[in-house]
């Protein structure tokens, strides 16, 4: 008999691409688990329990085993360096970390000002670049900091580069592309290995793995 399995999912832009490759790969899920607003959501006959997190939550409900696996963004693993295994990249959600700023924003010599939600990313960039700044954590709206002179420049996920346009920001440096990961506890992949590699090999043949 097979074991039920809990997965974190991300809420947000994640979520409906993480639906759609799910449903691809052949598991069968109501439409009202996209409509629905339950944070915790169980399909039986798919031997499912479904966790719905901010995306930030994923890797650590992964890490301290409330879930068996997760979906997760490559950002999220970079900023958390949660004890999990990473072992699929599914290719969906694709976006970059990048450092942004005013066209001509003047950069101070001494320890300028970097806002941004991934302050450990950002810590970790500047230092290999061999520069020294200042980490402001924000948690939303990053774009604000230049405008408002905050700081000189931001770290953030870059998409379309649309949200920077529209507040006059341009992106000045590449760090890291981004898409999201299907993470698994490492107990649970003792414990429940047939079933997290069956969901595995299933998530495989729809991203070309």
């Amino acid at each position: 008999m097979s074991q039920i399995l809990t997965v974190a999912m991300p809420k947000g832009r994640i979520f409906d691409e993480a639906v759609q490759l799910l449903r691809k790969a052949g598991y069968q899920l109501p439409g009202e688990f996209q409509d629905s607003r339950k944070l915790i959501f169980d399909i039986p006959e798919e031997g499912f329990r479904f966790i719905l997190a901010k995306p930030m939550d994923v890797s650590t409900y992964v890490e301290h085993g409330v879930a068996d696996v997760g979906i997760a963004g490559k950002d999220v693993l970079l900023e958390e360096e949660r004890d999990v295994y990473e072992v699929l990249d599914l290719k969906i959600s694709p976006c970059h970390l990048a450092v942004a700023g005013l066209p001509d924003g003047v950069i101070k010599d001494v320890a300028p000002k970097v806002a941004t939600k991934y302050p450990n990313v950002a810590s970790k960039y500047f230092r290999e670049q061999g520069e020294q700044v200042e980490i402001i954590r924000l948690n939303g709206s990053i774009e604000l900091a230049p405008l408002i002179g905050l700081a000189e420049r931001i770290v953030d996920i870059v998409s379309t580069g649309r949200t920077l346009a529209e507040n006059g920001l341009v992106e000045l440096e590449h760090i890291a592309n981004i898409t999201s990961r299907f993470i698994v506890n490492p107990v649970s992949y003792r414990l429940k290995d047939r079933e997290i590699d069956e969901m595995v090999e299933r998530l495989k043949s729809v991203v070309g793995e």
